[in-house]
């Protein structure tokens, strides 16, 4: 029986020793792993950058709104500030003080022998400025006030009492002009109609006595 000898067996076989050396496998798997991380890392920068943009998106539209939010503010402020000076108005026109009113309330007072002199409106104001909403270091908003405007009017009258006893008519035509239901509801409750002076007795040209008195008659102010 022949013998056949391989002498390419020790090559072999030191062949065979390095492609199944660990460390070689090691460095495959190590440079399969680094590809890996480099793809994970590439796609999560990827990600991170697309992130970015939508946060950047996000925030020019927030920054867009808010600016939005804040001229719509301001044009609240604007629109109740002159809703407010339109009311002032309005309350104004309407509570205004009209001597037709006064004058036709004066025309029904009648008590015998007391005749009006003179009349004189002392009409006046005061005026308040308002004050601007303020914000203190704590970022809490102040409410202010508006500006107001309050009216005072005064009637001073001077009549004439010449009846048969002069100065007994005085007292009557005043609580007649206190129960009149015009002065009723606008004078001040508590001094609406004062008697402020009485003269004495004097003799008119035709030979009839007389006195002379004044009432001060206090309207109930009006805020607007």
């Amino acid at each position: 029986m022949p013998i056949r000898i391989n002498l390419m067996s020790e090559v072999l076989a030191e062949e065979d020793l390095k492609r199944r050396d660990p460390v070689k496998r090691a460095i495959y798997v190590g440079v399969f792993l680094a590809v890996v991380m480099l793809v994970w890392f590439s796609s999560a920068w990827l990600e991170y950058k697309l992130t970015q943009q939508s946060l950047t998106r996000v925030q020019d539209e927030t920054g867009l709104r808010t600016n939005e939010f804040n001229h719509v503010q301001m044009d609240l402020k604007r629109i109740a500030d002159g809703q407010r000076r339109l009311d002032s108005l309005q309350h104004l026109s309407t509570n205004r003080f009209f001597m037709g009113n006064l004058m036709n309330a004066l025309q029904q007072v009648y008590v015998p022998g007391v005749q009006l002199v003179q009349i004189k409106i002392d009409q006046g104001y005061i005026n308040k400025p308002g004050l601007p909403d303020k914000t203190n270091d704590l970022g809490t908003v102040m409410r202010g006030r508006p500006a107001t405007s309050t009216q005072m009017v005064t009637l001073l009258i001077q009549a004439k009492d010449s009846s048969s006893t002069p100065g007994d008519q005085v007292n009557v035509y005043k609580d007649a002009l206190s129960r009149l239901p015009y002065f009723k509801s606008s004078m001040n409750p508590t001094n609406g109609v004062k008697l402020t002076s009485l003269s004495s007795p004097q003799i008119s040209m035709d030979g009839k006595p007389y006195v002379l008195f004044n009432l001060d008659c206090r309207f109930a102010d009006l805020t607007k």
